[in-house]
């Protein structure tokens, strides 16, 4: 039973992970992550097969093994994330979801700032 909803939620992830790819207020790498150690946890193969995809494997050993991302993916997502959240705030007309978006987008940029650029 734990091994089918450690399934589950990895697929559920992996789904909201490649969500994120699209909409920079939902985060890729923390859900690649969870999945990768969902599977782990309970499909070898599923596991396996996440590590060696050429996208989402390369996202998550970028992360664990370097805790590094290439440049222009920061150049991106920091871009992206502040034009979207910038948008949404605007037409937003409530302040403290306003400064809640601001906030957010702070921490994120803050968090990308610090993770080390990945040299070729």
């Amino acid at each position: 039973m734990k091994k089918g909803l450690f399934i589950t939620l990895g697929c559920i992830s992996l789904v909201l992970g490649t969500i994120g790819v699209f909409l920079p207020v939902l985060p890729t790498t923390p859900f690649y992550l969870l999945t990768a150690w969902l599977f782990l946890r309970s499909s070898k193969q599923l596991y396996d097969k996440t590590m060696q995809h050429p996208f989402f494997g390369k996202i998550v050993r970028n992360y664990t093994e370097n805790k590094a991302i290439p440049k222009q993916v920061k150049i991106i997502s920091i871009t992206t994330l502040w034009v979207t959240i910038l948008l949404s705030a605007y037409f937003v007309d409530i302040p403290l979801v306003q400064i809640i978006l601001l906030v957010v987008a702070t921490g994120v940029t803050i968090h990308l700032l610090n993770l080390k650029t990945l040299k070729k």
